[in-house]
């Protein structure tokens, strides 16, 4: 079994990369707005009942894949590398899965912000993502999050061994997506 963690910034393509991904392999997309978008139809996942509903959720969706005959998961998430409970959720995740024999491989994205602005209007992810349908403040909580949370890891602070980093500025998200596959031999 595995698990493929997609992570950077907003509008990165982690999602459209995990869709891509998904076909190339027998691996299940879980995008993490597949349960903050079913939370925020009762609280917002800025609310501490969203988000303990929303842990709720994935934790059980998890543990089901980890013991299961599945192939395996991606599952994308934006990481706050300077913050500890970040890190610390990434590695709840990596164990329970490696606990029951998976191997986790991270796939980490980077692209230019003007990129992530002309992706986050894209059809494929405001059909994906009600939450960010209002373009004006997802637009401005893109810009804002970077001046708050560091969305990419400083060279050398992943030194887990199945890791990847990828400029995907200039690069599709089957091209991308064929990269993440290639060099896990996905």
């Amino acid at each position: 079994m595995k698990l493929v963690i997609i992570t950077g910034p907003q509008a990165v393509g982690k999602m459209t990369v995990g869709q891509e991904l998904a076909k190339m392999t027998d691996l299940k997309l879980f995008h993490n707005h597949m349960t903050i978008d079913l939370v925020s139809h009762f609280f917002d996942y800025g609310t501490d009942t969203g988000r303990r509903l929303v842990g709720l959720f994935r934790r059980e969706i998890f543990e089901a894949v980890a013991t299961s005959d599945l192939a395996g998961m991606i599952f994308t998430f934006v990481w706050a590398f300077d913050m500890k409970e970040d890190w610390d959720y990434i590695q709840e995740l990596m164990d329970l899965f490696e606990t029951h024999g998976a191997t986790v491989c991270i796939a980490e994205l980077e692209a230019d912000v003007d990129e992530r602005l002309a992706r986050n209007r894209t059809p494929n992810r405001l059909e994906h993502k009600p939450t960010k349908r209002d373009l004006a403040w997802s637009d401005n909580e893109l810009v804002t999050t970077m001046d708050i949370y560091r969305l990419n890891s400083l060279e050398g602070e992943i030194t887990h061994p199945h890791y990847v980093r990828i400029d995907n500025t200039n690069l599709d998200a089957t091209e991308t997506a064929l990269r993440i596959k290639e060099h896990f031999s996905l």
